[in-house]
């Protein structure tokens, strides 16, 4: 179950940069749900995917960024902004090549979360802020000062905050995304199936991402031969592996290929190994599926959807929807 997570993980990883880089909206919000559900299961953080970890976090935080009412510390007071300020700080610590980037982003991430509250109107938490962001070190005493000045004109578009807007601390955190993928191009599940990929001659661009012109029906076939790849490569690695802890009756292994499927059963892979229709048909809660998940939020806490998941007697469900029927329980 560790190995397949961490597999899983590091895919939801790769999806996340993907998609903020992309700026898809709905594939970001769906791999971030994803990502946060593998992230609680941990009970620790391996030290080989603590930078996975942190980056996952940081842009979970910075794609909420301008949201002030969104909040991820029990500190009300600290903005999504903030909070994305400390996994950046952690990245940080794991890496000692890029100081310049670091400290470019660094920065922009600072300039912006006084910026935010300034074009919210909220001029004292700007400068509540601006005492928790900074140190009394020379290093951090211009630009803190500098910061504090544009506080008092309370005017969010002074040159400053334009400059350093929020745009290029997008860009510059795209830029640090093609520098870890860059490193991490060997992600496992992405290495496995791409060799499943070109040994069957469905052609490796299936699962390379790359950026061509084609139809909806080709688009349609391509993301049908992907599902049904993905599906084999997992499968068969069971029968590879028969020395390793990964187990086919691991209830978290299955969650794993459900979220990376996007599937609610692997009945979509047929007897004969062709795929059949991808449907996603809304499926009707029971009464004892509702207690299991408030049995399972009493035992583990609202949050860890994954844990809730793997202990609990579900029919084909994944972490998401987990999530998004307790939203709906709730109300």
């Amino acid at each position: 179950e560790a190995v397949a997570a961490e597999w899983m993980l590091e895919f939801a990883c790769s999806c996340l940069c993907r998609h903020f880089a992309e700026r898809s909206g709905a594939e970001f919000q769906w791999w971030r749900d994803i990502a946060q559900a593998l992230i609680n299961g941990l009970s620790r953080i391996p030290p080989h995917q603590k930078k996975t970890v942190y980056l996952c976090q940081l842009l979970i935080r910075i794609a909420q960024g301008k949201n002030l009412g969104f909040r991820f510390e029990n500190d009300k007071r600290i903005s999504p902004l903030e909070s994305a300020l400390s996994f950046w700080t952690l990245l940080e610590r794991e890496e000692i090549k890029l100081e310049k980037l670091h400290e470019d982003i660094r920065r922009l991430i600072q300039i912006q979360i006084v910026a935010v509250h300034m074009e919210n109107g909220y001029f004292k938490e700007a400068s509540e802020v601006l005492e928790r962001l900074f140190t009394d070190s020379e290093s951090d005493k211009p630009l803190r000062v500098k910061l504090a000045t544009v506080i008092k004109t309370k005017d969010p578009y002074v040159p400053l905050l334009q400059s350093f807007s929020y745009s290029l601390l997008i860009s510059k955190i795209k830029s640090y995304i093609e520098l870890f993928m860059k490193e991490n191009e060997t992600n496992f599940l992405i290495k496995e199936a791409t060799k499943q990929v070109e040994s069957n001659g469905l052609g490796a661009t299936a699962l390379q991402n790359k950026s061509v012109e084609v139809n909806e029906n080709y688009k349609n076939e391509l993301e049908t031969k992907q599902r049904f790849v993905l599906s084999i490569v997992l499968r068969d690695l069971l029968g590879e592996m028969q020395n390793c802890c990964l187990d086919g009756d691991s209830s978290l292994f299955w969650m794993c290929i459900n979220c990376l499927l996007g599937l609610h059963n692997m009945q979509n892979v047929g007897e004969n190994g062709a795929p059949l229709a991808c449907s996603r048909r809304r499926q009707r809660w029971t009464n004892t599926e509702d207690m299991e998940l408030k049995s399972g939020v009493k035992e583990f806490g609202v949050g860890n959807w994954a844990k809730i998941l793997i202990h609990g007697n579900f029919n084909n469900r994944t972490s998401v929807m987990l999530k998004d029927r307790w939203r709906t329980l709730s109300r």
